[in-house]
């Protein structure tokens, strides 16, 4: 059965695979995320990810300019990081529709590399893994150890009052967020996933499916649900493992990004719609969130520049 029923996406984001067979020492936790010019908050998002447990980092570079690539390389020792050129353009014939350069670069991760871990989390830069219980992620997720497929849902933040960039980290300076993250408001609510990439066999950017549990998938408590019930407001839990998005940053940076335009087949118009309704909807009923300060404080990472 296919994730999406019946009728196939709107434009091919949505692939199957046959699994790779779990080596005999596989164990931890690796990312995978596309990158594209994100020099400014990225050695942040390397040195807590790797301060919460993350064993290697997958990075498939779209064509950045800027100096991402060397800032990971600065911070990631080699064995710990591998850089993918990931620069895609590619149409389904059959369906005359582009395929998702995201979703080929999953699909390539779990393929050549799933093997090897117990863990992969598909996540893009501006997303923190924020463990609730522990101090890694992976002890975030024993709770979970028996299921393989874990959706975590958006906190979303916007621009936490900020009109131009402030100086330090997002981290830090970024703490006022939508209140409820599984909600009906437009643009707001969506999940990223953690899987056992040796039982994945369905892939696209926010939903994942298993030869096992096909679209069912799991909150951070253990709550498992459908594709569409996993919306409803009783799936939503954080108590283990949080998922912040730091969605526009400061209202300088947010013209910036609807200045950039949509790196999907969406049109500009309604990339910035769609980015502004996010914004307001976040903004219209907001709370202060603590609790990545608090973690910081408690474990002592330190981010660049402190």
């Amino acid at each position: 059965m296919h994730l999406f029923g019946k009728k196939p996406p709107p434009f091919s984001k949505h692939l199957m695979i046959t699994p790779p067979e779990a080596k005999p020492d596989r164990h931890g936790v690796a990312i995978v995320a596309m990158v594209k010019d994100e020099a400014d908050y990225i050695a942040d998002w390397a040195i807590f990810h790797r301060a919460v447990g993350v064993r290697h980092f997958y990075i498939y570079d779209n064509g950045s300019v800027d100096d991402s690539i060397a800032i990971l390389r600065s911070i990631l020792p080699p064995e710990e990081l591998t850089i993918a050129p990931w620069v895609i353009g590619m149409t389904d014939v059959a369906m005359e529709k582009p395929i998702n350069a995201q979703v080929l670069g999953y699909a390539h991760a779990i393929l050549n590399y799933g093997a090897d871990y117990r863990w992969m989390a598909f996540i893009d830069v501006d997303e923190f893994l924020l463990p609730k219980t522990g101090n890694t992620v992976e002890e975030a997720l024993a709770s979970v150890e028996g299921f393989p497929n874990i959706s975590l849902p958006w906190h979303m933040f916007a621009t936490s009052g900020h009109k131009t960039k402030p100086s330090g980290s997002i981290l830090r300076n970024f703490t006022l967020r939508g209140r409820e993250p599984i909600c009906s408001k437009k643009a707001t609510t969506n999940f990223k996933c953690v899987v056992d990439p040796c039982a994945v066999n369905q892939v696209s950017v926010h939903l994942f499916g298993t030869a096992r549990f096909g679209e069912i998938s799991a909150n951070d408590a253990g709550t498992r649900a459908t594709r569409k019930k996993r919306r409803m407001p009783s799936f939503y839990s954080a108590e283990n493992l949080q998922l912040n998005h730091y969605y526009s940053k400061s209202e300088e940076e947010l013209k910036a990004k609807l200045s950039r335009g949509p790196v999907s087949p969406a049109t500009r118009r309604q990339y910035e719609e769609r980015v502004m309704t996010a914004v307001r909807n976040i903004e219209c009923d907001q709370i202060e969130d603590l609790s990545m300060v608090q973690f910081l404080d408690r474990t002592g990472i330190r981010l660049s520049g402190e």
